[in-house]
């Protein structure tokens, strides 16, 4: 029986990154069947926070096929990214666009709305390192519908 919640629980999480991460879209796509488009996470690591017992830290790289992108999300987290390679443009609500390059840093707050995460090329991969503060038991990323703030 353990090992059966246990292997739900890994479902669970592992379909939680991907439903966060993964929702990969080619930016400025002509209408009709996009290209296949990819974005690879790995979780390297996922700790309590032994100064707060109800939060944890994630630790965890995304690759960015070219021109990938993420959907419009949010963390309600302290988000930390770092670019190990390749450019990467982002954009949180009531923010300006940036494009970062390898070894440039950028921030989410708990109440920002991540509306732009996408590789800058459509030639070269980009790869970005992600440190995540978070609240235990809730999930790592959440989509946000376009037509409306959650």
């Amino acid at each position: 029986m353990a090992v059966k919640i246990l292997a739900r629980l890994t479902r669970s999480v592992c379909a939680t990154l991907v439903c966060a991460f993964l929702p990969v879209v080619v930016v400025g796509a002509a209408p009709g069947p996009s290209p296949a488009t990819s974005a690879v996470v790995e979780d390297l690591m996922r700790r309590d926070l032994t100064s707060d017992p109800h939060r944890e830290a994630l630790l965890l790289t995304v690759e960015y096929q070219p021109g990938g992108a993420s959907l419009p999300h949010r963390h309600d987290a302290q988000v930390f990214v770092y670019v190990l390679q390749g450019e990467m443009t982002m954009q949180v609500d009531g923010s300006p666009r940036v494009t970062l390059r390898a070894g440039e840093t950028f921030y989410e707050g708990t109440d920002d709305i991540h509306r732009i995460s996408a590789n800058a090329s459509r030639t070269a991969p980009a790869k970005i390192l992600v440190f995540i503060i978070k609240d235990k038991g809730k999930p790592d990323s959440r989509a946000v519908d376009e037509g409306r703030t959650p």
